[in-house]
């Protein structure tokens, strides 16, 4: 049984994680981008989880768009701070079809990992004006919350609501899909 919630989760959204759902908040970024927070919960201690997310040429597996993750370069960054943070560039390829149209995306993002509890991505470079994610774990009970924040604006302008749209089609099933990868692997 669940005796403390994690930080900021109502009892409701609890409920709602932990039968399954996946949460999703869409927000306006800019006039030609998105935001989005999704979480879910996995039945699965976080340590578990946080070898799997941070093997990045299996988000491939995790997000069915996506056709290349591969780190290029890794490293331990000390400076500025008392936890050392792993860091690491990441390359990303996926393709996207909107209605008749099908888009190609290619990004270079800089990865700061503090172990065991959360992922920041920023665009360094690629098909974005403006990219950044947060990825954070945390326990519950003897499972695992996973929320992941993105924010970003296409090169290609697409209005806000139309991005938005978008992603409360595609995020949910691309969340579950992360999960049903990660929990068969344990």
């Amino acid at each position: 049984m669940i005796t403390t919630l994690p930080i900021d989760i109502s009892p409701s959204t609890l409920k709602a994680l932990l039968k399954g759902e996946i949460i999703l908040q869409t927000r306006p970024h800019s006039a030609w981008g998105g935001a989005v927070t999704a979480q879910m919960y996995l039945p699965m201690p976080h340590t578990e989880v946080w070898m799997q997310i941070t093997d990045y040429s299996r988000w491939t597996q995790f997000f069915p768009g996506l056709t290349r993750s591969e780190v290029i370069s890794s490293g331990i960054n000390t400076s500025g701070t008392t936890v050392k943070r792993q860091v690491k560039r990441l390359y990303q390829a996926a393709s996207k079809a909107f209605l008749f149209l099908t888009a190609q995306v290619e990004i270079y993002l800089k990865v700061m990992e503090t172990h065991q509890q959360s992922i920041q991505f920023s665009l360094e470079s690629g098909s974005f004006n403006d990219f950044t994610a947060d990825l954070a774990l945390e326990s519950c009970g003897e499972g695992t919350i996973l929320t992941y924040s993105v924010q970003a604006t296409p090169t290609i302008p697409v209005p806000s609501a139309f991005i938005q749209q978008a992603i409360k089609m595609d995020l949910p099933t691309n969340m579950k899909q992360m999960r049903q990868v990660i929990c068969r692997s344990y």
